[in-house]
């Protein structure tokens, strides 16, 4: 696991918490962030997916990635190399709000 970034390999607890109590609607799932967002329709969901690519692609963190219901856009991320949440997947989803907000 000697390829991990700092990101990767570690967990600052508090800024978890404080993703998780913030009032933004991700859940901890075990070992893993989720979050489901309701978009307008099916343009602005796959807009909306397209913008956590990018995202996700600058910060070199990929997150699974649900459509559902045609609206509804269904996040789901962890550090695939560890089978861990680590602060990389903290900042993902705090990038994943900012592309929400767009």
């Amino acid at each position: 696991m000697s390829d991990l970034t700092p990101a990767e390999s570690q967990l600052d607890e508090e800024q978890l918490a404080s993703l998780l109590g913030g009032g933004a609607g991700w859940i901890r799932d075990g070992e893993t962030l989720t979050k489901t967002f309701r978009r307008k329709g099916w343009k602005d969901a796959i807009g909306f997916v397209d913008r956590i690519a990018k995202a996700a692609d600058e910060l070199n963190h990929h997150p699974d990635i649900h459509v559902e219901g045609y609206r509804n856009v269904r996040i789901v991320t962890t550090t695939h190399a560890t089978k861990k949440l680590s602060d990389a997947d903290v900042a993902l989803a705090k990038r994943i709000d900012e592309a929400a907000a767009s």
